[in-house]
Protein backbone atom coordinates (compact mmCIF):
# COMPACT_ATOMS: atom_id res chain seq x y z
CA UNK A 1 0.00 0.00 0.00
CA UNK A 2 1.11 3.47 -0.90
CA UNK A 3 0.03 6.57 1.48
CA UNK A 4 1.29 9.86 1.75
CA UNK A 5 -0.28 11.85 4.74
CA UNK A 6 -0.28 15.94 4.65
CA UNK A 7 -0.93 17.79 7.47
CA UNK A 8 -0.54 20.99 5.58
CA UNK A 9 1.46 24.09 4.79
CA UNK A 10 2.69 25.48 2.01
CA UNK A 11 4.50 24.40 -1.36
CA UNK A 12 8.02 24.95 0.30
CA UNK A 13 7.00 23.20 3.70
CA UNK A 14 5.85 19.72 1.37
CA UNK A 15 8.53 19.38 -0.71
CA UNK A 16 10.04 16.75 0.49
CA UNK A 17 6.67 14.81 0.84
CA UNK A 18 5.95 15.64 -2.31
CA UNK A 19 9.25 14.45 -3.92
CA UNK A 20 8.30 10.81 -1.69
CA UNK A 21 4.92 11.33 -3.40
CA UNK A 22 5.96 11.11 -7.04
CA UNK A 23 8.51 8.54 -6.13
CA UNK A 24 5.84 6.37 -4.82
CA UNK A 25 4.22 6.80 -8.35
CA UNK A 26 7.48 5.62 -9.75
CA UNK A 27 6.25 6.46 -13.56
CA UNK A 28 6.68 8.85 -16.18
CA UNK A 29 3.67 10.78 -16.99
CA UNK A 30 0.86 9.62 -14.74
CA UNK A 31 -2.47 10.25 -13.78
CA UNK A 32 -3.66 12.16 -11.21
CA UNK A 33 -6.86 12.49 -9.93
CA UNK A 34 -8.04 15.39 -7.56
CA UNK A 35 -10.79 14.88 -4.88
CA UNK A 36 -12.02 18.23 -3.65
CA UNK A 37 -13.24 17.79 -0.01
CA UNK A 38 -16.54 19.99 -1.87
CA UNK A 39 -17.41 21.12 -5.26
CA UNK A 40 -18.01 24.57 -3.78
CA UNK A 41 -14.98 26.68 -5.62
CA UNK A 42 -13.07 23.12 -6.30
CA UNK A 43 -12.41 24.83 -9.79
CA UNK A 44 -10.22 26.72 -8.30
CA UNK A 45 -8.47 24.64 -5.94
CA UNK A 46 -7.82 22.39 -9.04
CA UNK A 47 -5.85 25.20 -10.49
CA UNK A 48 -3.68 25.49 -8.03
CA UNK A 49 -3.23 21.89 -7.79
CA UNK A 50 -2.39 21.59 -11.45
CA UNK A 51 -0.01 24.26 -11.10
CA UNK A 52 1.81 22.97 -8.08
CA UNK A 53 2.34 19.58 -9.31
CA UNK A 54 3.53 20.02 -12.82
CA UNK A 55 6.34 21.23 -11.46
CA UNK A 56 7.22 17.63 -11.11
CA UNK A 57 6.32 16.55 -14.68
CA UNK A 58 3.11 15.77 -13.84
CA UNK A 59 0.63 17.17 -16.74
CA UNK A 60 -2.55 14.48 -16.82
CA UNK A 61 -4.89 15.16 -14.08
CA UNK A 62 -8.51 14.71 -13.48
CA UNK A 63 -11.07 16.57 -11.23
CA UNK A 64 -13.60 14.69 -9.78
CA UNK A 65 -15.54 16.60 -7.22
CA UNK A 66 -17.49 14.03 -5.34
CA UNK A 67 -21.00 15.44 -3.78
CA UNK A 68 -21.89 16.58 -7.51
CA UNK A 69 -23.47 13.70 -10.13
CA UNK A 70 -20.83 12.00 -12.14
CA UNK A 71 -21.12 9.00 -14.38
CA UNK A 72 -19.73 5.47 -14.54
CA UNK A 73 -17.33 6.48 -17.29
CA UNK A 74 -15.83 9.12 -15.10
CA UNK A 75 -15.33 6.83 -12.56
CA UNK A 76 -13.85 4.56 -14.24
CA UNK A 77 -11.44 6.70 -15.80
CA UNK A 78 -10.72 8.00 -12.24
CA UNK A 79 -10.08 4.20 -10.55
CA UNK A 80 -7.58 4.02 -13.23
CA UNK A 81 -5.79 6.59 -12.18
CA UNK A 82 -1.95 5.96 -10.98
CA UNK A 83 -2.44 8.46 -8.28
CA UNK A 84 -5.81 10.02 -6.04
CA UNK A 85 -5.37 13.09 -3.80
CA UNK A 86 -8.10 14.06 -1.00
CA UNK A 87 -7.99 17.60 -0.45
CA UNK A 88 -8.59 19.24 2.73
CA UNK A 89 -11.51 20.88 4.00
CA UNK A 90 -14.26 19.68 6.34
CA UNK A 91 -14.24 16.29 7.06
CA UNK A 92 -17.60 15.46 8.05
CA UNK A 93 -19.29 17.12 4.50
CA UNK A 94 -16.14 14.91 3.04
CA UNK A 95 -17.13 11.66 4.31
CA UNK A 96 -20.69 11.94 4.18
CA UNK A 97 -20.42 12.84 0.54
CA UNK A 98 -17.99 10.17 -0.27
CA UNK A 99 -20.04 7.49 1.47
CA UNK A 100 -23.22 8.67 -0.17
CA UNK A 101 -21.14 7.82 -3.49
CA UNK A 102 -20.04 4.58 -2.50
CA UNK A 103 -16.99 5.52 -2.97
CA UNK A 104 -14.88 4.39 0.24
CA UNK A 105 -15.00 0.64 -0.63
CA UNK A 106 -13.71 1.44 -4.50
CA UNK A 107 -10.88 4.09 -2.61
CA UNK A 108 -9.75 0.99 -0.14
CA UNK A 109 -9.40 -1.28 -3.26
CA UNK A 110 -7.10 1.44 -5.26
CA UNK A 111 -4.95 1.51 -2.81
CA UNK A 112 -4.86 -1.88 -1.90
CA UNK A 113 -3.97 -2.89 -5.83
CA UNK A 114 -1.30 -0.72 -5.32
CA UNK A 115 -2.93 2.93 -7.08
CA UNK A 116 -1.47 5.47 -4.79
CA UNK A 117 -3.73 7.72 -2.40
CA UNK A 118 -2.88 10.97 -0.44
CA UNK A 119 -4.58 13.02 1.20
CA UNK A 120 -4.30 16.81 2.62
CA UNK A 121 -5.59 17.24 6.16
CA UNK A 122 -9.30 16.02 5.72
CA UNK A 123 -8.12 13.68 3.27
CA UNK A 124 -5.42 12.36 5.22
CA UNK A 125 -7.71 11.52 8.06
CA UNK A 126 -10.15 9.76 5.43
CA UNK A 127 -7.65 7.12 5.09
CA UNK A 128 -7.85 6.24 8.81
CA UNK A 129 -10.26 3.78 10.44
CA UNK A 130 -12.18 6.82 11.65
CA UNK A 131 -12.39 10.70 11.20
CA UNK A 132 -13.03 11.11 15.35
CA UNK A 133 -10.04 13.19 15.04
CA UNK A 134 -12.29 15.85 13.22
CA UNK A 135 -14.29 16.01 16.34
CA UNK A 136 -11.76 16.27 18.83
CA UNK A 137 -10.13 18.60 20.30
CA UNK A 138 -13.05 20.28 21.73
CA UNK A 139 -11.59 23.82 20.63
CA UNK A 140 -10.23 22.69 17.88
CA UNK A 141 -12.60 20.16 15.53
CA UNK A 142 -14.64 20.45 12.17
CA UNK A 143 -18.54 21.40 12.81
CA UNK A 144 -20.69 18.38 12.11
CA UNK A 145 -22.92 20.44 9.90
CA UNK A 146 -23.82 17.24 7.84
CA UNK A 147 -25.23 15.51 11.30
CA UNK A 148 -23.64 12.37 10.55
CA UNK A 149 -23.47 9.71 13.30
CA UNK A 150 -21.21 6.85 11.88
CA UNK A 151 -17.61 8.45 11.45
CA UNK A 152 -15.91 5.34 9.93
CA UNK A 153 -13.99 5.60 7.01
CA UNK A 154 -11.76 3.14 4.74
CA UNK A 155 -9.26 1.78 7.93
CA UNK A 156 -6.54 1.70 5.59
CA UNK A 157 -3.99 2.00 8.60
CA UNK A 158 -4.18 1.23 11.91
CA UNK A 159 -3.47 4.50 13.60
CA UNK A 160 -4.99 7.80 13.87
CA UNK A 161 -3.79 11.18 11.98
CA UNK A 162 -3.98 14.59 13.46
CA UNK A 163 -3.10 17.51 11.22
CA UNK A 164 -2.49 21.08 12.14
CA UNK A 165 -1.03 20.06 15.28
CA UNK A 166 0.63 23.04 17.84
CA UNK A 167 3.24 21.95 19.49
CA UNK A 168 1.40 23.19 23.41
CA UNK A 169 0.50 21.97 26.93
CA UNK A 170 -3.49 22.79 25.82
CA UNK A 171 -2.94 19.96 22.79
CA UNK A 172 -0.39 17.78 24.97
CA UNK A 173 -3.07 17.40 27.81
CA UNK A 174 -6.38 16.83 25.12
CA UNK A 175 -4.01 13.63 23.43
CA UNK A 176 -2.61 12.07 26.23
CA UNK A 177 -6.37 11.52 27.66
CA UNK A 178 -7.53 11.18 24.55
CA UNK A 179 -5.06 8.07 24.14
CA UNK A 180 -5.46 6.60 28.03
CA UNK A 181 -9.24 5.46 26.29
CA UNK A 182 -8.29 4.57 23.04
CA UNK A 183 -5.86 1.52 21.59
CA UNK A 184 -4.29 3.01 18.45
CA UNK A 185 -1.39 5.48 18.32
CA UNK A 186 -2.37 8.95 17.49
CA UNK A 187 0.40 10.71 14.76
CA UNK A 188 -0.08 14.58 15.20
CA UNK A 189 1.40 16.64 12.67
CA UNK A 190 2.12 20.46 12.72
CA UNK A 191 2.12 21.49 9.11
CA UNK A 192 4.70 20.63 7.11
CA UNK A 193 5.04 17.57 7.97
CA UNK A 194 3.51 14.29 7.39
CA UNK A 195 3.58 10.58 6.97
CA UNK A 196 4.55 8.04 4.24
CA UNK A 197 3.09 4.55 4.16
CA UNK A 198 4.97 2.51 1.41
CA UNK A 199 3.80 -1.46 2.16
CA UNK A 200 4.85 -2.23 5.47
CA UNK A 201 7.04 0.63 6.41
CA UNK A 202 5.85 4.07 7.83
CA UNK A 203 8.68 7.12 7.44
CA UNK A 204 8.02 10.18 9.32
CA UNK A 205 8.58 13.50 7.16
CA UNK A 206 9.40 17.11 9.69
CA UNK A 207 9.02 16.40 13.60
CA UNK A 208 5.81 14.65 14.54
CA UNK A 209 4.66 13.77 17.61
CA UNK A 210 2.77 10.55 19.02
CA UNK A 211 0.40 10.05 21.81
CA UNK A 212 -0.42 6.42 23.56
CA UNK A 213 -1.36 5.64 26.43
CA UNK A 214 -1.19 8.68 28.16
CA UNK A 215 2.15 9.56 26.99
CA UNK A 216 3.32 12.19 24.66
CA UNK A 217 6.53 11.20 22.07
CA UNK A 218 8.56 13.07 19.62
CA UNK A 219 9.33 11.39 16.54
CA UNK A 220 12.41 12.81 14.59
Amino acid sequence: MKLVFYSGGDDKDNRQLDKDFVQLIGKKNPVVTFIPSSSYLSEQEFKVFVKHYSKYKISRFIHFPVDVPFDRIMLQEVLRSDAIHMAGGNTFYFLNSLRKAKLLPKLREFAERGGVLTGLSAGAIMMTETINMAAYPEFDRDENSVKIKNLSSMGLVDFYFFPHFKNSSRYDAAFKKYSKTHKKVIYACPDGAGIVVDGTEIRFVGKCYAFSEGHKFVIN
